[in-house]
């Protein structure tokens, strides 16, 4: 796997009636439009961030048909591709082999079943086998599946599947990640899952971040890190320390409603999350609205072309 710099875990937008077609095709396609003139190096369709969890498989396709068809091969795109029952997920993955323009799959830990270590070596090598050679990224996420995938772990699924190339980690141990930058295979590509562990992480050897925070400032936070991956730390630290708010912000209800909620007050995209997550409350949305304003965020806020879901 060749990519690494910023990418950005994209939000899928909805209409604000939430009728039938919920899926706010216009925003979503102005979205990856601006990620990727803004500089953006990687788009990660349908994970976290993307409300993967809550989608029907039907709007799960075409959320990422969509990604792919705007993003016309200008950079890679990577579908997110998650389930804790390993039959279901193959299923879900046979799927995804069939859109033309999926660069990669991101596919995060079984989340309830707490799966041992040999139960996520299983499903994920399960996963590699059915997709080859499509490329397969870990994702860690353990404070939301409540599994963690350890670093012999990823070693061990490394050696067994040549298409098992990256991890994207968000446990938030820095131990953890420097134990994986040390145990890997050359090549492996190790990604931050976390905009305020960004630097640190590719401070002792990752190769990019996959950002929650870069939906709102892709310009800046993939700026960041890439002059992180040249070693130029005055430029990064100085901003980190602008946007470091904005990456605590997004995490102040949970994810991805605040982030959602700058983006329409950037007038992008609505504010409308699915239950069971909610909109953030009116003492939140207030203090994201200073913060956007303090950043500069709000300064331009254009209409995208032919969008009328917030007007």
């Amino acid at each position: 796997m060749e990519t690494t710099g910023c990418g950005t875990a994209i939000v899928t937008p909805f209409k604000a009636d939430g009728g039938t077609n919920a899926i706010d095709e216009t925003a979503l396609r102005a979205l990856v439009n601006w990620q990727i003139d803004a500089g953006i190096d990687f788009l990660v369709a349908c994970g976290s961030t993307g409300e993967a969890a809550t989608l029907d498989e039907d709007e799960w396709l075409h959320v990422i048909h969509i990604v792919v068809d705007a993003a016309a091969g200008r950079v890679p795109v990577w579908a997110g591709c998650t389930h804790n029952s390993t039959r279901t997920l193959l299923r879900q993955a046979n799927l995804l082999r069939q859109v033309r323009g999926v660069d990669a799959i991101l596919s995060a830990n079984p989340y309830y079943n707490k799966p041992t270590q040999e139960g996520q070596y299983q499903h994920f090598l399960a996963l590699a086998r059915a997709v080859a050679p499509i490329p397969v990224v870990l994702y860690n996420v353990p404070g939301r599946t409540a599994a963690n995938l350890e670093p012999a772990t990823v070693v061990r699924l490394a050696e067994s599947a040549p298409n098992i190339q990256a991890i994207k980690e968000a446990s938030g141990k820095l131990t953890q990640i420097t134990e994986l930058i040390h145990s890997v295979p050359r090549g492996f590509k190790i990604f931050s899952g976390d905009d305020n562990l960004a630097l640190a992480s590719i401070g002792i050897g990752a190769h990019g971040l996959i950002s929650v925070a870069s939906n709102e400032a892709p310009a800046e936070v993939s700026r960041m890190v890439r002059a992180a991956l040249r070693n130029d730390w005055v430029t990064a630290r100085e901003i980190e320390k602008q946007f470091g708010r904005l990456f605590e912000a997004n995490f102040w209800e949970s994810n991805p409603a605040p982030v959602k909620t700058v983006l329409s007050l950037m007038g992008r995209t609505t504010d409308v999350v699915r239950l069971p997550l909610v909109s953030p409350s009116a003492a939140t949305r207030a203090r994201l609205e200073r913060l956007a304003g303090e950043l500069g965020l709000l300064k331009h806020a254009p209409i995208p072309e032919g969008y009328v879901g917030l007007f």
